[in-house]
């Protein structure tokens, strides 16, 4: 089962990590086809003041200078659903899967990525979404900026 995989595993572990730094609790972990680990990360919008320094783009960051071939058909996994920018990342590198802690509190690109050939897999994990939903509650500034919404508008 997904949720028992070692690269699913890290990402729980990435999220746990981004909010023991004060960050969005969203992460991730790049797995190759032959189940290397090539990359993890966690949100880092919060810690290094970044727009777009989202959990996953922080796996691909990591993964530093793997040739590009190694992502083809590999999983990216991610606690939260991608938003357009890391859907476009799992895209362009031909990821085969990716693995999804929780797709209910946004539900990001999952359809234009399952549109293009990846396999979607939406875990409706509940320490994920448990976890998201109470940072949400404590920090909705942050989430919603995170997401691109403006104070008063309605939420993805």
């Amino acid at each position: 089962m997904a949720d028992s995989e070692p690269g699913f595993l890290i990402a729980r572990e990435e999220m746990h990590k981004s909010l023991a730094e004060g960050g969005a609790p969203i992460g991730a972990c790049l797995v190759a086809k032959d189940g290397t680990i090539l990359g993890r990360g966690h949100n880092q919008k919060v810690q290094k003041n970044s727009p777009c320094l989202h959990a996953e783009v922080s796996a691909f960051e990591d993964a530093n200078h793997v040739d590009t071939t190694a992502y083809i058909g590999g999983t990216l996994y991610t606690t939260l659903s991608c938003c357009d920018i890391c859907a476009g990342c799992a895209i362009f590198f031909k990821l085969g899967r990716v693995v999804i802690g929780e797709s209910k509190t946004y539900r990001g690109g999952n359809d234009y990525m399952a549109s293009k050939g990846i396999e979607v897999v939406e875990l409706d994990d509940p320490e994920c979404i448990n976890t998201l939903q109470t940072y949400i509650k404590e920090h909705p500034e942050v989430w919603y900026e995170g997401i691109g919404v403006k104070k008063g508008e309605k939420g993805i």
